[in-house]
């Protein structure tokens, strides 16, 4: 039996697939296609070595049994759109049969329609990676926002343009495949939205991979969608610059809300595949769900898992050590380069609080150690002067300016040094072979 995570280099963003199922009957779960530059020099090749390694007939169709999209940012969704305009052309070097897409749109989270939500901020204001995004340092939210979940926010909504994008593709895709029988939209939820709910029912795939919802959470979906309708109704009354008309939607549950969380487990080995969703969302979404239990006192407080992709590239947002402590696993994948200053080294110092250097595990890194570094103390420098350049503007922020870049003090690399026995737990992604996180019988790729 196998179940298996293969973990691909995905820049700052995630690209995962899931093996499962037996040498004679085997399934995949393919979990994020990465930003831009992802899909063809990794995802595609990886699955192409999928298909050879299964000694398919080169005309033959590579089973895929879901498609998941943990989180609607363009890190998570650009490379499964560069697949599925793959798929819709003409001669793609490899055809896929996908059975299932699972897929949260923003808009269908908000019950909205794509038009509604976007009216107001200009055609091409969302688009992901154009120029005409609105300008983070014109956005004033108020002294308790923060400025992560400002951009998180944006993120989000630059996704609305890729997540209709993606659900057009899908329908075209479905519509082309024998009896409609490929890329039905969250076949085990009826097609409706994917939601943990109070003791939420575990769904089983072909193959017998069980999964368990813990987020979105669906209490939290009812409030966030009265706050957009209230939103909508003052953005319908006057003319605000789209600057003005983000701040006032920032809210901390949307990045929440727009990650898929589950559970799969399969053989007695589970893993907890969390998206961009917050930690303490994520414990609550556990106890939502059944998984963990809110008191303190018993035995389930705690729940280990076997492989943890740690949320949100390695954030340091809305985490604290006691995340590490109820959860704690054998493997921890952090995907991420640096970007954005992901992974943080005060969630790994979260970590290394939680579970010390005796514990047995392992730290999966996506990139060099010195490589992210490089690319975290850029986006030190480029906040900092953001931080002082607002401070300039408005004296009176209680926001402070973060301290200078020191390798010593901020470095991950530092952090492991100091502690060598931590650093002795890691182990880097190659770029050049699988990557592959076996719980049970290996695979062979």
């Amino acid at each position: 039996m196998h179940f298996s995570l293969d973990v691909l280099r995905a820049r700052k963003g995630d690209c995962l697939i899931l093996h499962f199922g037996t040498a004679d009957d085997p399934h995949l779960m393919l979990i994020d296609g990465g930003p831009a530059k992802v899909y063809k020099p990794h995802l595609a090749p990886r699955i192409a070595q999928i298909h050879r390694s299964r000694e398919l007939e080169p005309n033959d169709p590579l089973p895929i049994d879901v498609v998941m999209i943990s989180h609607i940012d363009d890190d998570h969704i650009r490379g499964i759109l560069e697949l599925t305009a793959d798929q819709l052309g003409n001669s793609p070097d490899l055809r896929l049969k996908v059975a299932s897409l699972w897929h949260n749109s923003f808009d269908d989270l908000l019950t909205t329609a794509p038009e509604e939500l976007l009216s107001g901020f200009g055609p091409a204001s969302f688009e992901a990676g154009t120029a005409r995004r609105p300008d983070f340092d014109a956005i004033e939210p108020d002294e308790e926002s923060d400025e992560e979940e400002v951009h998180q926010t944006v993120d989000v909504l630059a996704g609305i343009s890729q997540g209709r994008q993606l659900r057009d593709d899908r329908e075209v895709l479905q519509r082309r495949s024998p009896a409609r029988r490929q890329w039905k939209l969250n076949h085990k939820f009826d097609g409706e939205l994917i939601l943990a709910t109070r003791d939420t029912e575990a769904v089983t795939l072909d193959g017998g991979l069980k999964m368990t919802v813990a987020g979105p959470m669906q209490p939290e979906l009812l409030a966030l969608q009265e706050a957009h309708d209230k939103w909508l109704r003052e953005q319908k009354q006057g003319k605000k610059n789209p600057e003005a008309m983000l701040a006032a939607f920032v809210d901390k549950s949307v990045p929440n809300l727009s990650s898929i969380v589950v559970l799969a487990e399969m053989g007695g080995k589970s893993m907890l595949l969390t998206g961009d969703a917050r930690g303490d969302k994520i414990l609550e979404g556990m106890e939502l769900a059944g998984l963990l239990d809110a008191d303190k006192k018993k035995e389930n407080w705690k729940r280990h898992v076997h492989v943890l992709k740690v949320p949100h590239h390695g954030s340091d947002n809305n985490m604290e050590t006691i995340f590490f402590e109820r959860v704690p696993a054998d493997h921890y994948v952090f995907s991420g380069d640096g970007e954005h200053g992901n992974p943080e080294r005060a969630t790994l110092e979260m970590l290394l609080k939680a579970r010390g250097v005796d514990a047995e595990y392992t730290i999966h890194l996506t990139y060099p150690i010195d490589e992210i570094d490089i690319e975290r103390q850029a986006d030190w420098e480029t906040e900092q002067a953001k931080e002082k350049a607002r401070k300039k503007k408005n004296p009176a922020t209680k926001k402070p300016v973060r301290e200078n870049w020191s390798p010593e003090k901020h470095s991950l690399g530092a952090l492991f040094r100091s502690n060598p026995k931590f650093g002795k737990k890691v182990v880097i992604v190659d770029p050049g072979k699988p990557h592959l996180i076996n719980l049970l019988e290996p695979i062979e790729l």
